[in-house]
């Protein structure tokens, strides 16, 4: 194998490299080649529960199962996997990691798009959002959630999955201060749940901070 080669491989199957990401252009590049081999070398390799952690938190939130719920950087459906009977879209910004979720059939619609720009769907669409990975060092801040906030409809439910480090030092707090003090969403509930489980490596005590409010039924415009 070349030198080229094993680079290659580095930066497709590492945990590091991930959390290094600086760019969604990185993004692209990461998960693309990452797609393939995603499941087998990082989530069940390394012990990768946070998706059924957080869907297990969602469920129980459901007042109503019929509606369309979005998975907030979806990547192969893991989410999607631990939701069944849910109708549910995937959005990620890698058309690779998608394709690997499209042949599993967990989605009704994929959709290539870049969280930190408008989205390509009309305003009240969904009444669940649920995400796990994204909102970490280097993918994607809490600029992106008024957007989220258009395509929500009144009293949608939301789980989103935050690394606590970035929480902070990416200003989530105080974006989720500012929504409930303007009443477009709900007070947010936290819970910490595990990331992994049975796993034998340097992340392995690591915890996700779930963020579980829902968008104000006569809720104004987020801004």
């Amino acid at each position: 194998m070349s030198s080229s080669d094993d680079g290659k491989k580095d930066a497709g199957g590492s945990l590091e490299a991930a959390y290094a990401l600086k760019t969604p252009q990185d993004s692209v590049r990461l998960y693309g080649e990452w797609a393939r081999d995603y499941d087998r070398d990082f989530a069940e390799s390394h012990g990768y529960i946070y998706p059924a952690e957080v869907a297990a938190l969602f469920r129980a939130r459901m007042t109503d199962r019929n509606v369309p719920v979005l998975d907030i950087g979806a990547g192969t459906g893991l989410v999607a996997a631990a939701l069944p009977g849910i109708p549910i879209d995937g959005v990620d910004i890698s058309a690779e990691m998608l394709e690997v979720a499209g042949a599993k059939g967990l989605y009704r619609k994929r959709i290539v798009a870049d969280l930190t720009r408008p989205l390509p769907m009309p305003d009240r669409d969904y009444g669940g959002f649920i995400s796990t990975g994204t909102f970490t060092h280097g993918h994607v801040g809490p600029g992106c959630l008024p957007e989220l906030m258009r395509v929500a409809a009144p009293g949608a439910l939301f789980a989103l999955g935050i690394k606590e480090e970035a929480f902070d030092e990416a200003g989530f707090g105080s974006a989720f201060a500012t929504l409930v003090a303007k009443e477009v969403i709900t007070p947010v509930d936290f819970v910490l749940v595990p990331v992994y489980r049975g796993a034998d490596h340097e992340h392995a005590d690591a915890q996700g901070l779930v963020a579980i409010f829902r968008r104000r039924e006569s809720a104004p415009p987020a801004s």
